[in-house]
């Protein structure tokens, strides 16, 4: 039996940024960033920001930052630069900026990933979490890994994790 969290009690509009880390790709050869635009329109997200950037972590880290002060923006998607090869710095530019992490995000990945491509999936740095009141997730350059992603992870669960992160602290409504 297949158990199914509370469904979440309003609508609300979310809107992403999609960011293709890569030192190689253009917005033609671009196929993930593509494929995660287009599964974000299909779930009736709306798409506020695409942009390749470089596997630079003063980059990466700069347009966390510039993204994290957008009134407009509610969730970061990257993808690429997750590995352990020598210019993958996604991770570590990432990880040094979030506020609160999703572990769960990263484990729910590489479990999933065992489950298609085996042992492999160890090297995956897939990581989530918080900056700014924005939600963060970055997922392998892969086109199967972005798919994965965001089909069983990110999409079930963007609608839930924006309407939790909007939430008010009841110790500041004084």
């Amino acid at each position: 039996m297949k158990l199914q969290p509370h469904p979440d009690s309003k609508e609300i509009t979310v809107t992403c940024a999609v960011i293709t880390v890569s030192d190689t790709r253009t917005t033609e050869t671009d196929k993930s960033g593509q494929l995660i635009q287009q599964l974000l329109l299909t779930a009736n997200y709306a798409v506020g920001v695409y942009k390749i950037i470089k596997d630079e972590p003063a980059q990466i880290q700069a347009q966390i930052e510039f993204l994290g002060k957008s009134a407009n923006i509610d969730a970061l998607i990257f993808n690429g630069g997750t590995g352990i090869a020598p210019r993958d710095t996604t991770y570590d530019a990432i990880e040094k900026l979030l506020e609160k992490t999703l572990p769960g995000f990263g484990e729910l990945f590489r479990f999933l990933s065992y489950q298609e491509i085996g042992s492999r999936a160890i090297a995956s740095r897939a990581v989530a979490g918080i900056y700014k009141n924005k939600l963060i997730f970055s997922l392998p350059g892969s086109s199967n890994a972005v798919l994965l992603g965001m089909e069983k992870l990110i999409l079930p669960e963007l609608v839930h994790l924006v309407t939790q992160m909007q939430k008010q602290d009841p110790r500041l409504l004084h």
